[in-house]
């Protein structure tokens, strides 16, 4: 198996995707590897964002790293704002960067909740072309 070099960990900024940005940078402590904290800001019907919105997505994952991660500075961490849909975006990102892993947790819905809401972690399981981590939502940080 390959070494891991690049961790994709996508952040919605809620305490659930905290915990999985978390256990990414722990990964990536312990293997050397480099964290990319994806944002995605979702586009409405109009599909585009102001460069305001991206600026203020910016500063807000800036902000949501800072609180998240402790000791940082042995860590290599990209914070990158995108604009799209989530899944999409996550896939895009992980391809064109060519990440070895996608971290991420989950609410750990199951039955008609997550089909009547979706789930981006389950879409990734399905579509990513590189292996995906999931973390639940009561797992340990």
């Amino acid at each position: 198996m390959a070494m891991v070099k690049k961790i994709l960990a996508p952040t919605d900024f809620s305490e659930l995707s905290a915990q999985g940005v978390r256990y990414a940078c722990q990964l990536a402590r312990d293997v050397g590897a480099q964290v990319i904290v994806l944002n995605v800001i979702v586009l409405d019907e109009s599909n585009t964002t102001s460069k305001r919105e991206m600026e203020q997505h910016k500063q807000r994952l800036e902000e949501f790293v800072a609180k998240t991660v402790s000791h940082r500075a042995d860590l290599k961490i990209r914070e990158v704002v995108v604009a799209g849909q989530p899944y999409g975006a996550i896939v895009d990102w992980g391809e064109n960067e060519k990440v070895d892993l996608i971290v991420m947790s989950t609410h750990g819905r199951g039955g008609l909740s997550r089909m009547l809401i979706g789930s981006v972690t389950d879409k990734l399981l399905r579509g990513a072309t590189c292996p995906v981590l999931v973390v639940p939502a009561h797992g340990k940080n």
